[in-house]
């Protein structure tokens, strides 16, 4: 599944200098340029991506993509890429998992307490997530690697927090947030 590390951006391209009746000098480059910042953001919606936010002690993770499944895997891959650089990982063994929980948020804290526990007791981190739907539910496929064979690259998460959490659909897609403590 591929997954995309950008982020919608949030400023457009300068709207240039103003000239005549209160008109951009050269509107029609700003608004292309506008036209192109549009595109772009629903772009990035479409692909699905994730970001860390700066939160004072914890690790706050922001998701999106078109679906809940791509969604949570984007939650995930943005979880281990907090704390190991994942470029070039390679998986050396396939888990399944799955998550029955009442409600999509309760699922997706479920999942991410799986990948912590795995983290924790087998030392290893999922480098790809296939995710799908079942009754109730979720059923994920990771592909795992060794923690030690990559680099470290900040604070392991240690549990995540039900603080400010948020997933569900919207107008252009699902998103998520997440708080961990470190």
């Amino acid at each position: 599944m591929p997954v995309s590390t950008g982020a919608p951006s949030g400023a457009g391209e300068g709207a240039g200098k103003q000239s005549g009746a209160g008109r951009p000098a050269h509107a029609g480059v700003a608004a292309a340029g506008c036209a192109r910042q549009v595109m772009r953001q629903e772009d990035a919606m479409l692909r699905g991506g994730h970001r860390a936010v700066p939160h004072t002690a914890d690790l706050r993770v922001e998701a999106w993509a078109p679906t809940r499944e791509e969604c949570l895997a984007h939650a995930v891959r943005a979880v281990c890429e907090s704390f190991l650089d994942l470029t070039g990982a390679v998986g050396v063994r396939w888990r399944d998992v799955t998550v029955r929980e009442d409600s999509d948020e309760d699922v997706l804290v479920a999942l991410l307490e799986e990948i912590l526990y795995r983290l924790d007791t087998e030392g290893e981190i999922p480098v790809e997530v296939e995710p799908g739907p079942v009754a109730d539910g979720l059923r994920v496929r990771l592909r795992m690697a060794d923690i030690d064979s990559l680099p470290s690259t900040g604070a392991v998460p240690k549990a995540v927090t039900l603080h400010e959490l948020g997933f569900g659909p919207g107008p252009e897609g699902w998103t998520c947030v997440v708080t961990l403590d470190v």
